[in-house]
C-alpha cells in the first residue's frame, strides 16, 4: 500500500515508518527539514516538506494514498506558557487537518496514534477503552490537555464516518529515546542519577518497536471506531530506575527527592530544570509525576490484534545493549 505518515522523524513515528518499508509498502513521510530526515530517504521514503501547520503540505502528503498513519504530536511536559499556543495548533488542529485531508482524500483506513495519557491520572486504577476520566478535575498539563482534546476529534470524526481506528499507547522506551523516560533511563544507566524522583509515578511501559508493530497490527486486523491501548507492563518509576540499575551493575539510588524539595525548586525551573536533564517548568513536571498513575491494559489488542509487546526486562536489556 502507500501510506503517509506524520511524525515520521519522532520516537515512535520513525520505527513505523521503519516498519512499513520493511514490509515493502511505500511511504510518504511529513518532514520539517528533508535534510535532517537523511534516515527515512534511507528506507526510501518520499519526504513532503511541512509540518502540521502547513495544510497544502497535508494535502499533498495523503493524495493518493490508501492509508494515513498521523503519529505526529508535540510531545513535551513541562514546557512554559509561551510554547502552549504551538502545541494546541500541532496536537488539535494539526489532528483535524490530516484527518480532514485523509477522509477527503479518499483514504481506505486512517491510524489515529493517541496516548493511555487521555484518560488522565487514574489513582491506581487500571482501565481500559471504554474508560472516561472525570474532567472536573482538571488537567495535569498542556499536553494532556492538548491530546485529551485531539483524541475528542478523532472521535468526533468517527462518528461522522471517517475510517478511522484509534491507538493509545503507553509509556513507549527504548534506545535513542529524548523523552523524561528515556532521560531517567539513561541516567541511572550511567550513575548519574543520585535520588529518584517521584517513584511512586506509574506508567505502562510498552518496548517503541513493540508499540510501532502493534500501530500496524491496528490497520491491518483494527476494527474501524475501536480504540486499542497499546501499552505493556504496569510498574512505576521507582522500578524502573531499579531495574536499570540492576541491568547495567550499579547499585540503584537509596534516596529520594522529597517533593517538597522539588516544589520549592519550581520557581528557579529555567534554571535548574535543563542542568537536570529537564524541562523548565518544573510546576507542570511535579504535577504530571505526583503520585499519578497512567494505567491502562492491553487486553483488547492482545485478543483482537495479537498484540504482544516484550517484557519490561527484555525491553531494558536491549535498550540498555544498544
Amino acid at each position: 500500500m502507500r501510506a503517509f505518515v506524520t511524525g515520521a522523524t519522532g520516537f515512535i513515528g520513525g520505527h513505523l515508518a521503519r516498519k512499513l518499508r520493511d514490509r515493502g509498502d511505500e511511504v510518504v513521510a511529513l518532514v520539517r527539514s528533508p535534510d535532517k530526515a537523511a534516515g527515512l530517504r534511507e528506507l526510501g521514503c518520499e519526504l513532503v516538506k511541512g509540518d502540521l501547520s502547513d495544510q497544502s503540505a497535508i494535502d499533498r502528503g495523503v493524495e493518493g494514498c490508501d492509508s494515513v498513519f498521523h503519529a505526529g504530536a508535540v510531545y513535551k511536559v513541562g514546557v512554559p506558557k509561551s510554547e502552549h499556543e504551538g502545541m494546541w495548533d500541532a496536537n488539535v488542529h494539526g489532528t483535524e487537518r490530516v484527518l480532514d485531508a485523509a477522509n477527503h482524500a479518499g483514504a481506505g483506513r486512517i491510524v489515529y496514534v493517541s496516548t493511555c495519557n487521555v484518560f488522565g491520572n487514574t489513582h491506581g486504577e487500571v482501565v481500559d477503552e471504554g474508560y472516561r476520566r472525570d474532567e472536573s478535575e482538571g488537567f495535569l498539563s498542556c499536553y494532556d490537555e492538548t491530546k485529551y482534546r485531539a483524541h475528542q476529534v478523532a472521535e468526533d470524526r468517527i462518528e461522522k464516518g471517517y475510517p478511522i481506528v484509534i491507538v493509545q499507547p503507553g509509556g513507549a522506551y527504548g534506545p535513542n529515546d529524548h523523552s523524561e523516560v528515556g532521560t531517567m533511563i539513561d541516567q541511572a544507566r550511567t550513575g548519574k542519577l543520585r535520588m529518584k524522583m517521584f517513584p511512586e509515578m506509574g506508567l505502562m511501559f510498552g518496548y517503541v518497536e513493540d508499540v510501532a508493530g502493534g500501530i500496524v497490527l491496528a490497520h491491518d486486523k483494527g476494527q474501524v471506531g475501536e480504540a486499542y491501548v497499546l501499552s505493556g507492563e504496569r510498574g512505576t518509576m521507582g522500578e524502573l530506575v531499579d531495574r536499570v540499575c540492576e541491568l547495567s551493575g550499579r547499585r540503584p539510588p537509596r534516596m529520594t527527592m522529597p517533593t517538597a524539595v522539588m516544589k520549592l525548586s519550581a520557581p528557579l525551573g529555567p534554571v535548574i530544570g535543563p542542568l537536570m536533564g529537564f524541562p523548565p517548568n518544573l510546576g507542570e513536571l511535579i504535577r504530571i509525576s505526583d503520585g499519578a498513575t497512567y494505567w491502562a491494559k492491553d487486553d483488547k489488542a492482545r485478543r483482537e490484534l495479537g498484540f504482544a509487546p516484550r517484557d519490561l526486562d527484555s525491553g531494558l536489556k536491549e535498550t540498555l545493549a544498544a
